[in-house]
Order: C-alpha cells, then structure tokens, then sequence
C-alpha cells in the first residue's frame, strides 16, 4: 500500500513529461544541415552541429554506426580513414581508440583536436526544437538501441530514424513510437513513393526531381501525410523549386550561407528551444 503514492507520483511525472514536449510546435517546410554545418566545419562534429544550431537550420541530419564494442558513434563513412587522422573500419575499432583520433585537422587547423562524439553526446546539445533526422548505419539488430536512447533522452517528439526496412522493424519493437524515414530504395523513384506510402514512414527522401512524375509523386506522400527530404542541394534556384513542389526539407552542407536563401523565400532561422517546459510551469 505505500508504493502507491510513490507510483502515482512516478506516473504524473511522466504525464506532465509528455505533456510538456507535445507542445513544442516543430518546424515545417524549411532546410535541413546535412552533416552539421559541414561546408564551414568538420562534418558530424560538435563545432559543425553548433554552427548549424547558430545559423537556425530547421532540421539537422547525421550518421549513426557502432563501434567494436557496439558503442553508438556519429561518423558518415564505415571506416575512419577520410575524416580522421586515424586508420581503419569502424566496427573493427572501439570507442576508446576512435575517441583518441583528430576528426577536426583534415577541414582546417582551427578545428585540430576535435573527436568523433556518441550519439548520446549529439542528442544531449540539440534544441528540443530541430528535426533531428538520424541516419542509421549499423547492423539493423542495433537500431533498437538506439531507439531506446532516443526514448531516454526524451526526443521521440522530434527525431526520426533513416533506415532501411529491417533497421526500421528492430527499432521499432524496441520502441513503437520512434519515428522512421524509409530509406529502402526501389528501383525507380515511383516505386520508392508508392513503397513508402505502403509502408506508412513518416518521411521519405528522395534524391532526383528531374522526372515528370516528381510533383506528383511529392503531392502523393503528402496526402499520405509523409513528411518529403530532399537529398540535396545548395542551389537557391533549386530550393525554390523544391519548395514550390512541395518538399518539405531540402538538405543543404552549406547550411550558414544556404539560411539566407530561407529569408529570402519569407523563411526565418530556427531559434533554439533548449528547456521545454510543462504546461503547468509556462506562464
């Protein structure tokens, strides 16, 4: 009988929780930084999401991979070779050695010393505020646990996860409400977008709008109620374009310069929302 109070008050935490993050209104139709900043900073990197966050990108996007020792690991390629002053896979690495190596140099001096952060390092810098679009590379047995932290964290409100079909149903056995954007790619784009609309996703990303059917093809997901990326472009003429068809995020490397193009099409920066409050304590 004394454990009820204890749980009663456990449950209205939570209650107040969810009921505080529900109320954070997140952005529609604007840019995601592809990588962080990653034209002006090392890609997949603290400095390189700073950057981002500063310049009011609207949706951030960056790589997922395990380590040896199945840590979770923010790096776009398999092996740390072109980022890193480093050699190797990295599934054949683990966390301690990768975090001894310099993912800064190769962009430019300034950035000597930086590291290759966790995934739970990126998560906890982020706005509460920013799409947080997770492209996961690992084994599709490990997506659960990423699912999992992205639940911990207490981002299942604004991260989604860009997988394949079989990374997609491990996450979310682990976690059913963890967002997915289908990267299961079909032989042809409209095989793609009638593939994904099947299977329901809340976001796709496409990657070629040069054929007929591409208007269509974005007004049919978005009666679908998915949520359309776009790989990628700094183009202003092309954002334009993309915008007018009816893509949702086009993803940008040059998110610091690209922002202005957003003004010019009546598209202001993101600010940051880094305390999302319950309803109860907003005044």
């Amino acid at each position: 009988m004394k454990t009820y109070p204890i749980l009663f008050f456990i449950l209205n935490c939570l209650m107040i929780q969810a009921s505080g993050q529900s109320k954070i209104a997140l952005p529609e139709r604007r840019l995601c930084a592809h990588r962080g900043a990653m034209q002006t900073h090392p890609e997949n990197t603290i400095p390189a999401f700073h950057a981002a966050i500063r310049a009011g990108a609207h949706m951030i996007e960056f790589d997922v991979c395990n380590t040896k020792d199945n840590e979770m690991v923010v790096l776009h390629d398999s092996s740390v070779d072109r980022t890193t002053n480093g050699k190797g896979k990295v599934a054949d690495l683990t966390l301690a050695e990768i975090k001894k190596l310099d993912a800064g140099s190769w962009k430019a001096p300034k950035f000597a010393g930086e590291r290759i952060p966790t995934l739970e390092e990126v998560l906890d810098l982020m706005p509460y505020n920013i799409w947080l679009n997770i492209h996961f590379k690992g084994a599709p047995d490990q997506a659960g646990k990423v699912a999992r932290l992205v639940a911990e964290k207490r981002r299942l409100h604004q991260a989604f996860l860009a997988c394949n079909g079989a990374a997609a149903v491990k996450a979310r056995e682990a976690v059913p409400e963890m967002l997915i954007c289908n990267m299961e790619r079909q032989g042809s784009a409209s095989e793609y977008v009638s593939q994904t609309i099947r299977a329901k996703t809340a976001f796709i990303q496409l990657k070629k709008s040069d054929y007929p059917e591409f208007a269509a093809d974005v007004q049919s997901l978005k009666r679908n109620g998915i949520k359309v990326n776009y790989f990628g472009t700094d183009s202003p003429e092309k954002i334009k374009l993309l915008f007018e068809a009816g893509v949702d995020f086009p993803l940008v490397n040059d998110i610091v310069h690209t922002i202005d193009v957003a003004r010019q099409l009546n598209i202001e920066p993101l600010k940051p929302q880094y305390h999302p409050l319950p309803d109860k304590l907003k005044q």
